[in-house]
């Protein structure tokens, strides 16, 4: 095996080590066994296990960062965004031992920082592409640095998730994430797909780096390219056309929907209200007609107790005129008994002849 190919071999060998212990988990002796040399043989190469950390952070550090390099470089925004996603979960898919290494909170050791420097090294990039964006939109380019931590520490995030998750596959998970960054949380898709123009140029950046490792190629080649590339474009943007005039025409059937639901939902809501009025109508007419039944039953009582206290008085009145006249004729009686009883004893020659009314006659008065 010639020295590059050992060299080779033991950074993979320690790639492998490193995401499966980390740094301060993994020895030199590890390494050499797994290699199945000795440790003179890794020193000589590297000059220790910092040497050969270090080698290793910084190759996959470089592979992201051409992997969203390239992905940056499409032509609207949402295809940008869409290929940037799909790069990094690419990388995570396909390179889970190096995310894993990345992801660690990097050893000093390994010259070029921690996974938050790789954060800010995309960001970087993102930020440019915003702050073009946010000039011709009329925003403030100024808060193009803010909105780039932000996109790229989500998908950053996302992508830590998905090394485990796994679930769903790649392309589901940029949909998503696209949808949440490009729509916000107001106008959330319920299905959300890649455009067509990322669906089909998904595997450009590894095609890209590819060519980056090989020759010059010749100025017939590089018209070529450039046809091939002008060509590509042209598809892609029709295809970006016609994905977003299909996303359009989506948007106005579900906004017609919703204003059918709410249209619906008012309807029922008036409906619901209309049978209230006419319930509470109904006992309101029921309460007014119970007062009336009690205000009659209550002038009637009044009526009653009047009509009573009349023939109590009338009664009264007559009692009143009847007692005089008996107490008159009652005297009259008494007197008229006691004059008989006065003539019973005197003899009957000496009795006085009575008138015709019982008086004594005119001879006989004295």
């Amino acid at each position: 095996m010639t020295g590059k190919e050992r060299r080779e071999q033991l950074i993979r060998v320690s790639r492998t080590l490193f995401a499966e212990k980390g740094f301060d988990g993994t020895s030199i002796e590890e390494i050499a066994a797994s290699a199945q040399v000795s440790k003179p043989v890794v020193y000589e190469h590297f000059g220790g296990k910092e040497g050969i950390y270090a080698v290793v952070v910084d190759r996959e550090m470089q592979r992201l960062l051409s992997l969203t390099a390239v992905a940056l470089n499409a032509g609207h925004p949402k295809i940008r965004l869409e290929r940037a996603a799909l790069a990094l979960l690419q990388y995570v898919e396909e390179s889970s031992e190096g995310f894993r290494i990345l992801v660690r909170d990097s050893h000093a050791a390994s010259g070029t920082g921690t996974f938050a420097s790789l954060i800010s090294d995309i960001a970087s990039q993102v930020e440019d592409v915003l702050a073009d964006e946010f000039a011709d939109r009329g925003y403030l380019p100024t808060l193009a640095p803010m909105y780039a931590q932000m996109l790229v520490g989500m998908v950053a995030l996302t992508g830590q998730w998905w090394l485990d998750a796994r679930r769903p596959d790649r392309e589901e998970v940029a949909a998503h994430l696209v949808n949440l960054a490009w729509n916000g949380l107001t106008g959330l898709e319920p299905r959300p797909r890649l455009t067509a123009a990322s669906t089909r140029a998904r595997s450009v950046p590894q095609a890209a780096l590819e060519l980056q490792g090989a020759s010059s190629p010749t100025g017939k080649e590089l018209k070529g390219l450039e046809k091939a590339r002008e060509k590509d474009l042209k598809e892609l943007e029709r295809a970006l056309e016609k994905d977003l005039k299909e996303q359009e025409r989506a948007r106005d059937r579900e906004a017609k929907e919703q204003e059918k639901v709410r249209a619906r939902e008012q309807r029922e809501q008036e409906k619901l209200l209309r049978e209230q009025e006419k319930v509470r109508a109904r006992e309101r007419r029921e309460q007014e007609r119970l007062r009336a039944r009690e205000q009659r039953e209550h002038e009637k009582l009044l009526r009653e107790r009047e009509k009573q206290r009349v023939q109590e008085a009338k009664q009264a009145d007559r009692d009143t005129t009847r007692t005089p006249r008996v107490a008159a004729d009652h005297g009259e009686r008494v007197e008229l008994v006691e004059r008989v009883e006065l003539v019973e004893r005197v003899p009957i020659d000496r009795r006085p002849e009575l008138g015709p009314a019982g008086e004594p006659g005119e001879d006989e008065r004295p």
